[in-house]
């Protein structure tokens, strides 16, 4: 496995190299987020190495990579709220500011964080929460991860159903 995948996550994703995968789904990869500060934090990575925005796609595969947002917000939703009872909702965000490639962020918020910060977006958190070691994404996460991608796997064939 390449030591480089951050470089490329797109590009480590397609080769099977990403660690960060949880799921492929029809028009991307649900990743769980490099950092924890509020547990279950995942990405949905568009699967074209290509489409820096959502427009960059056909209008089939946009619809498709929302599709796959709406699921991995759901399945986001039901591991959190079950491994945590403060658990409160999931905020799904396209910015693209950042990164140069199509990605969505998935944020489940909790009633134990700070007061002046619960209701507001995640970005005005203070810069150090996303850089402290003890946030980074590690082996204590793996419950969660696997949490979320059986919701994943559950959510799915209800999903695929649903359409036909």
């Amino acid at each position: 496995m390449r030591d480089d995948w951050r470089a490329d996550r797109i590009g480590a994703a397609l080769a099977g190299e990403n660690p960060t995968v949880m799921r492929r789904l029809r028009a991307g990869f649900a990743v769980i987020g490099d950092v924890q500060f509020l547990p279950g934090y995942s990405v949905l990575l568009g699967d074209d190495p290509g489409a820096g925005r959502l427009s960059d796609l056909p209008r089939g595969k946009r619809s498709a990579f929302l599709s796959d947002l709406d699921l991995l917000g759901e399945a986001v939703e039901r591991a959190c709220g079950r491994l945590d009872p403060a658990f409160r909702r999931v905020n799904l965000e396209i910015l693209g500011n950042k990164d140069p490639f199509l990605h969505a962020h998935v944020w489940p918020r909790f009633g134990w964080e700070p007061a002046e910060l619960v209701t507001g977006p995640v970005w005005l958190y203070p810069r150090e929460r996303w850089s402290d070691e003890r946030h980074r994404l590690g082996p204590r996460h793996d419950p969660l991860r696997a949490a979320i991608g059986e919701e994943l796997d559950r959510l799915r064939p209800a999903a695929v159903s649903s359409r036909g």
